[in-house]
């Protein structure tokens, strides 16, 4: 499902890109977002990383804690979505699996 393209969603993305570090990303996330987005957006990427790194549904549900339903959403943005995680995995330094 595609976004919507409007001002309104330009200048979340447009704040987001004003962010100067970690601390501030924190405080503004904290503020737009429910502890609950905020912790499944953090599942979500930790899926993506290890959906990318080989690791089984099986698995990956067990060291998540996501549903099935969840990592398979996440698989399908790996492979048909616009690219996001992927650009983010390169980008982010590599994380320890007891994480």
């Amino acid at each position: 499902m595609a976004l919507p393209q409007n001002a309104q969603m330009d200048a979340l993305f447009e704040s987001i890109l004003k962010l100067e570090n970690t601390a501030e990303c924190r405080k503004y996330l904290e503020d737009l977002c429910t502890v609950k987005e905020l912790c499944a957006m953090a599942q979500r990427l930790e899926i993506a990383r290890r959906l990318e790194q080989g690791e089984s549904y099986l698995s990956t549900v067990e060291h998540t804690g996501a549903s099935s339903a969840t990592v398979s959403r996440v698989n399908r943005c790996l492979e048909y979505g616009a690219g996001g995680y992927q650009m983010m995995l390169q980008r982010l330094p590599k994380l320890e699996d007891d994480q």
